[in-house]
């Protein structure tokens, strides 16, 4: 008996133009088509006599055809975003050694991100000095050398 798969989700309208719209206006047609009516509304010109209402033609048709790439490119850029997120978090995940810490990090604070990316800079400063390129390191072993080198500065001022 052969296994039925779960439905897929059905993509909305919006969706199937969305996408369809993205792969068209990234393809060669799209940017040939493009070149082509500016190369056709510029021979024009001496037809129309240079006219404002010729100029007015171009000048709205980019703004329009601009204005609604601006939220086409930002849909296909969220989804995209969204894609490389998800894969990335499951390549944390899935690697043993991997801080499940780092997993849905996009959701932190600009501040926060800033904190994660000095602690970075410092593992790589760390990295290179190491002879052995084998050699790695983790938020949890640097966090182990932080709190080891706390206990060991309390002593230190407990015994002064």
């Amino acid at each position: 008996m052969k296994k039925s798969k779960p439905d897929a989700p059905k993509n909305n309208f919006f969706e199937k133009f969305a996408n369809a719209a993205t792969k068209f206006t990234g393809s060669s047609v799209a940017f040939i088509s493009a070149t082509a009516i500016v190369i056709l509304w510029a021979v024009s010109g001496p037809l129309f006599k240079y006219s404002e209402t010729w100029q007015l033609f171009i000048n709205t048709g980019t703004t329009i055809i601009t204005f609604l790439m601006v939220f086409l490119i930002q849909k296909a850029q969220n989804k995209d975003g969204k894609a490389i997120q998800l894969k990335l978090n499951e390549l944390i995940a899935a690697q043993q050694g991997a801080s499940n810490r780092m997993v849905d990090i996009e959701d932190l604070s600009e501040k926060e991100l800033d904190q994660l990316h000095k602690f970075y800079v410092t593992i790589a400063t760390l990295a290179k000095k190491e002879a052995d390129i084998h050699c790695s390191h983790s938020i949890d072993v640097a966090k182990e050398l932080n709190e080891m080198k706390l206990k060991t500065n309390k002593h230190f001022k407990q015994q002064k």
